[in-house]
């Protein structure tokens, strides 16, 4: 099943502000991001000198 949403009627809520990182990560875990932004207005966007990393701490 597909829902469609007019996101003009549909009300954001706001992203909080976070104190670090690792919160900012757990939230967006525990969180349907369509809540919190608009993806039909969503860009593509390239990073073609973006390094590779396993830092995750």
């Amino acid at each position: 099943m597909c829902i469609i949403y007019d996101m003009k009627k549909l009300k954001l809520k706001k992203i909080p502000k976070f104190k670090t990182e690792k919160e900012e990560r757990l939230f967006w875990l525990k969180v349907d991001s369509t809540e919190y932004v608009d993806w039909s207005k969503a860009e593509r966007w390239k990073f073609p000198n973006l390094k590779l990393t396993s830092n995750w701490n």
